[in-house]
């Protein structure tokens, strides 16, 4: 049996109770053109962009959520391209919807690199589907934002804006004093004078320093810059404007700078504690037993007691990775004990500080967000009355064997996910490469998700299966079971609506 009609024959069966009867499989977006992986009048109170993309983020901002998928796909039919499209949804969340909480309706602009994601990793066909369900996401949320006041974008008080080498110091004095109205002028103007390597830098430093709606600062640092990459730095002011006031939510708190609270002391205590780290802590050599140490005080440590125990195994000559293994297997195993909202963002917030310590080039920074992640894991944990430990999983034998043993374990994802997760174990043994599986689990995001945050799960655990080493990898993707989709699950309307969108 060949790929393509492996992938038919999943899409057919493996939907359970005849869900994808007379919807058959994506096909019907070959009527758009395919995705390579390579490629107005405005208010006087709000926030220009571009002249470029400016009429592309009205068009998104004005048309009715109920015409927006056959108006984007009649655009696209006429040569709209992806990248334009991307960066327009980002700016027109940025514009339109207030990034306080740095979650909830603004999941519209957090899941924009998630679904930007999901396209990278799909066949060309289908690339542009993950985009479709985030326009009629940010849809939802621009009517929750006027609901709720309306908030937008304004344009900056250009008089005040710091120039050159003064914006990086404005920037990093109002970010530590908490000034809200002096962070917008000084990111500005940063924007305007700083490389793009230099403000990402700046902003890894503040995006993990406090533990405050559930890991989405660092969460919207990493999306925003990952997508500002693809879409061009052009772009930067706005976004960055956003996520600076983003960074400054202190949810109803006294001002931190003046204050001792609880969401902050695991970052202060870091800032010195990342001080005693040996300054070879770069060289240290594969060691599973430091996992399996790192792992054991997330499990019943306070956010001291983690922090203190990466410092003590990075200078015992464990390699980073071998720490970063206990990161993502303990939230995996986080995810497994207690399913839900909080554990999921420890996989969440997990990528990202990994991503930001992956590309930021300070060593102290890095230092800082690897003791952030793991001072924050153990606030993750809920009151689970199972202790499931994932290094105690074992594997149980499938009855199917070729395909159907893939579509025996998305099944079973509907119905019983230790058991789904035991039998991907035992998959995964003779399936090195889990391709097959990895492309299954997003063809049912596409059609099974239901918000925003199975689009951000989905793309970070895909994605970071393979920042796992071997002897752990396969663990934490069998954990991940516990918030992916399975085959029994109900359909979205998306694919029908886009559909119908194509054939209008």
């Amino acid at each position: 049996m060949n790929a393509a009609t492996t992938r038919r024959h999943f899409l057919k069966t493996a939907a359970g109770t005849g869900a994808l009867i007379g919807l058959g499989d994506l096909g019907f977006l070959s009527q758009l053109r395919p995705v390579s992986a390579a490629e107005a009048k405005l208010e006087p109170d709000i926030v220009r962009f571009d002249p470029e993309i400016e009429p592309l983020v009205r068009f998104l901002e004005d048309t009715p959520r109920e015409r927006l998928l056959e108006e984007v796909a009649a655009r696209i039919k006429r040569g709209l391209s992806y990248r334009d499209l991307l960066a327009a949804l980002l700016l027109a969340g940025v514009r339109n919807i207030q990034p306080r909480p740095v979650g909830f309706k603004f999941h519209a602009v957090l899941v924009v690199n998630s679904a930007h994601l999901a396209s990278l990793s799909s066949p060309d066909a289908d690339r542009w589907l993950p985009i479709f369900w985030a326009l009629d996401h940010f849809k939802s949320s621009q009517a929750q934002d006027v609901k709720e006041g309306d908030w937008t974008m304004r344009p900056v008080d250009e008089s005040k804006i710091p120039a050159g080498q003064k914006a990086k110091q404005a920037f990093m004095e109002a970010v530590e004093n908490w000034d809200e109205s002096a962070v917008d002028v000084a990111v500005s103007g940063l924007a305007r004078s700083a490389s793009a390597q230099e403000i990402f830098e700046l902003f890894c430093r503040y995006c993990a320093r406090d533990f405050r709606e559930l890991g989405h600062k660092a969460i919207y640092t990493a999306n925003s810059w990952r997508t500002l990459q693809c879409i061009g730095w052009q772009h930067a002011e706005p976004v960055l404007r956003s996520l600076a006031y983003a960074l400054l939510d202190r949810t109803g708190d006294a001002n931190p700078a003046k204050s001792d609270l609880p969401a902050d002391r695991p970052g202060r205590r870091n800032l010195e504690l990342n001080q005693k780290i040996h300054g070879d802590w770069l060289d240290g050599k594969p060691d599973p037993a430091a996992t399996a140490e790192m792992l054991q005080a997330i499990r019943q440590g306070s956010a001291a007691d983690t922090s203190e125990k990466a410092v003590d195994l990075l200078n015992r000559g464990a390699a980073p990775q071998s720490i970063w293994d206990a990161f993502f297997d303990g939230a995996g195993e986080l995810l497994m004990r207690e399913p839900g909202i909080r554990s999921l963002h420890a996989v969440t917030c997990t990528n990202a500080l990994h991503f930001a310590w992956q590309h930021c080039g300070s060593d102290a920074t890095r230092r800082f967000l690897l003791l952030q992640n793991a001072a924050f894991l153990p606030l993750y944990r809920g009151n689970a009355k199972e202790k499931v430990r994932i290094d105690d999983l074992e594997a149980r034998p499938l009855k199917s064997s070729g395909p159907q043993a893939l579509e025996e374990i998305f099944a079973e994802i509907s119905n019983d996910r230790m058991s789904a997760a035991r039998k991907l174990l035992a998959w995964l043994k003779q399936n090195p490469q889990p391709k097959e599986f990895v492309d299954a689990a997003r063809v049912l995001i596409f059609l099974k998700g239901r918000d925003a945050h199975d689009y951000k799960f989905s793309s970070a655990v895909l994605e970071d299966y393979q920042h796992v080493s071997p002897a752990w990898r396969d663990r934490y993707l069998a954990a991940s079971v516990f918030n992916l989709r399975g085959s029994g699950d109900s359909n979205n309307d998306l694919v029908k609506r886009t559909r119908a969108a194509l054939q209008g």
